[in-house]
């Protein structure tokens, strides 16, 4: 069975013919296109299939925002999707709409032992629920329901719950933001617009001129959590402090998840951050910091953590739940 699949993002959509096998997913005719530049989904899915001639008459798009009854409104574009309207227009047999997070969590039973970085392996007879945490754009979460035989994904919005400080510092953090935010989440620090709300945080405590790369982007509007990881690899003190205390708060709220879905059966780490900050994953950091759970740490240290380090799982899940009855 083909399926045409899709990860839609606020910057970018991945489009690609998949064909299941078993808990497998094959993808052919892989493809990138601008979101911003195109008015509508079924845009860019009609210049796709002109430019491929991929055939199928089943789709299966995740994407970035909650999805109720088929429908689904795009955190980060002016779209609004409905999967019944995107099937007549364009004259496939069903459409399905999950939460970009959701397909994570199907695609994981299609990943190899080399697609995962193993941060603690967790109990030998380790099953049952397990979650997934992706920190990008935003803050992402999904749960998989372990039935006794195999994992059923379901999407949440769990980034979106109120963040938690836990010494003077953190509350001077948290007293910051919510001047400017109002309402504080757990997106709002563990995130790439996080990475760069916590280094202005510091630099305005400890005073001095920001280094060069910093200085630019945040003149001219750049990637400010792009240029934190540059100067830190480059030795900046305060760009390292910042990324410590992100990945901090990174492994308290990936216990937090943990906890809350009892992920025995694992939890995973997904988005594009940890997998370029993945020697500092290692460190002692993340790991005390998702241990530190007062008397639930033996429960902690059962849980298998793992960084999904293949940016295909979207795709693969979003072709998994397709052919899920």
């Amino acid at each position: 069975m083909k399926v045409l699949v899709g990860d839609i993002g606020g910057t970018k959509t991945g489009l690609a013919l998949a064909t299941r096998d078993g808990d497998g997913v094959g993808l052919e005719l892989e493809r990138r296109y601008s979101s911003r530049d195109a008015a509508s989904l079924a845009d860019i899915v009609e210049q796709y299939r002109n430019e491929t001639g991929a055939a199928a008459d089943l789709a299966s798009f995740a994407v970035a925002g909650p999805v109720v009854n088929g429908r689904s409104r795009t955190t980060n574009l002016p779209w609004e999707l409905d999967a019944d309207d995107l099937a007549k227009r364009l004259g496939l047999r069903r459409v399905g709409l999950l939460n970009d997070l959701e397909a994570v969590a199907w695609g994981i039973t299609a990943l190899s032992d080399d697609d995962l970085a193993v941060l603690q392996p967790g109990a030998a007879d380790a099953a049952g629920n397990a979650c997934v945490v992706a920190a990008g754009t935003g803050l992402g979460e999904a749960g998989l329901f372990w039935d006794g035989q195999r994992h059923h994904a379901f999407a949440s919005e769990g980034g979106h719950t109120d963040f938690a400080a836990v010494d003077a510092r953190e509350q001077a953090l948290l007293a910051e933001f919510q001047d400017r935010y109002g309402h504080v989440s757990w997106e709002r620090v563990v995130s790439g617009q996080g990475i760069a709300d916590i280094y202005r945080f510091l630099a305005a405590r400890q005073g001095g001129a920001h280094p060069p790369a910093i200085a630019e982007a945040l003149d001219g509007g750049g990637d400010v959590a792009a240029a934190v990881a540059e100067e830190a690899g480059a030795g900046c003190p305060l760009c390292n402090e910042t990324l410590d205390l992100f990945v901090r708060f990174y492994g308290r709220e990936a216990g937090n998840a943990g906890l809350k879905y009892m992920a025995l059966g694992g939890v995973y780490l997904g988005g594009g951050i940890a997998p370029k900050n993945l020697e500092r994953l290692r460190g002692p950091a993340f790991l005390d910091a998702f241990l530190d759970k007062g008397r639930m740490r033996d429960l902690m240290e059962r849980m298998p953590v793992s960084v999904i380090l293949n940016p295909r799982t979207p795709l693969f899940g979003a072709a998994r739940s397709m052919a899920e009855p």
